[in-house]
């Protein structure tokens, strides 16, 4: 990498679209290094696949069960080169003094001490957060839709609204596959709905008090829930689910397309991003294409589309260059697969209609696996970038410029940071 580019991925300050970071995981005490392989990706190499519901419970609730060689060797071994993988050892082991080792048979002992010993020190988290540069954060903590960040996790969190529970709201027992229930968060904010006039309300007012709660955009998980054709407001049908415990499966859909449809229409009134993930989920469902027609209905609302779509990433560059609504957010495509993520950034510079359409994110439950997320997102935008300036496709002004905005100064616009 020339050295003007690679200090300038390396100097410049991030700001990280993208994390799941919650105080449950984030500022746990009680972590060892098998719990940091077990809250990570890398726990996704299991027989856990990412689509089961069971797959997030249990990667947040991994116990703290005592380090051993034999517990980590799946990880280390047996799925040694696994990309997520790589990433996480990289990380670890340069936070930690191990850089020039990883992680090996004959040293974890030590590293799992350390781990142990700094995870006491309350200043750690935010300390890591520091070392990978990166000046704000926006989660998305799932397990509590609702949280405002800033008290618990610092000054430079925000935070998205997952609105997963509330397409799933036709009941107050119908839960989406975090255990959500959009009628329990409506309580907490005070509103009790009885009908699905009530309901739609109810829904205005919780987009109202986005700022309130320093929410800065909404999230659409729901690829984890279902198919992402979100087909037209059908109100008829559905009304027709309201009240049921077990509505039927056209009610169900037709539910939770008037209540997408409804989040967006709102969004786009209220000038907020819609974040929206695409790809590997229950993959059946989860092409881009599928959310045409809702990208189509609004064309105020601003979508940040995630992850590249994998493996689908050149449909959704297509969709990025005739959408002008459309941005996207690289998060975790680059931990899948680093060699796919440089062939797309390649093709995505040559396709985006402007600079400012990408941004990146880790994607991450820990400060451990963001760290590295944001390093390995650093090497391989530089190196594309350089392998961009080498071929002529640009200049290095146009490459370093083009570096800060996918780093920093995209994010800050489209979220209207200060």
């Amino acid at each position: 990498m020339s050295e003007g580019i690679s200090h300038l991925v390396n100097a410049c300050e991030i700001i990280d679209v993208h994390e799941h970071h919650m105080a449950e995981v984030a500022l746990s005490r009680d972590v060892n290094l098998l719990k940091l392989f077990r809250q990570s990706y890398a726990a996704w190499t299991s027989d856990v696949l990412p689509s089961e519901p069971k797959a997030t419970s249990s990667i947040i609730s991994a116990p703290t069960d005592p380090t051993t060689w034999e517990t980590l060797a799946p990880f280390l071994e047996k799925s040694g080169s696994n990309a997520f993988v790589r990433n996480l050892v990289r990380g670890v082991a340069d936070l930690y003094g191990f850089a020039e080792t990883g992680v090996t048979r004959e040293n974890w002992e030590a590293v799992d001490a350390s781990v142990r010993l700094r995870h006491k020190d309350a200043n750690w988290p935010g300390e890591v957060i520091g070392r990978a540069g990166i000046k704000r954060i926006v989660t998305d903590p799932f397990l509590d839709p609702l949280l405002d960040p800033r008290p618990v996790l610092g000054e430079s969190y925000d935070a998205v609204l997952r609105i997963n529970a509330f397409a799933f709201g036709w009941h107050p027992e119908s839960r989406d596959h975090n255990g959500n229930s959009g009628h329990a968060l409506l309580r907490r904010l005070g509103m009790e709905v009885k009908t699905f006039d009530d309901y739609c309300a109810a829904i205005r007012e919780l987009i109202a008090g986005c700022a309130g709660r320093n929410q800065i955009a909404l999230k659409n998980a729901l690829a984890y829930d279902r198919d992402l054709s979100f087909d037209a407001p059908n109100e008829e049908l559905a009304r027709q689910a309201w009240g049921k415990i077990s509505p039927s499966p056209a009610e169900r859909k037709a539910f939770g397309d008037f209540v997408v449809d409804l989040f967006c229409q709102l969004a786009g009134e209220a000038d907020l991003p819609v974040q929206t993930h695409l790809g590997t989920a229950i993959i059946s469902g989860s092409h881009p294409l599928r959310i045409t027609g809702l990208i189509e209905r609004h064309p105020r609302t601003r979508f940040l589309l995630m992850h590249l779509a994998y493996p689908w990433s050149r449909d959704l560059l297509g969709m990025a260059f005739v959408y002008r609504n459309v941005w996207l957010d690289l998060c975790w495509s680059f931990l899948l697969s680093p060699s796919h993520f440089k062939l797309a950034l390649h093709e995505a510079i040559e396709v985006m209609p402007d600079e400012s359409r990408m941004m990146i994110g880790g994607d991450c439950l820990h400060v451990e696996e963001a760290f590295a997320a944001i390093q390995s997102a650093r090497r391989l935008i530089g190196e594309v970038l350089d392998e961009k300036v080498a071929s002529g496709y640009f200049r290095s002004r146009d490459a370093e410029r083009l570096a800060r905005r996918i780093l920093c100064d995209n994010a800050r616009e489209f979220f209207k940071m200060p």
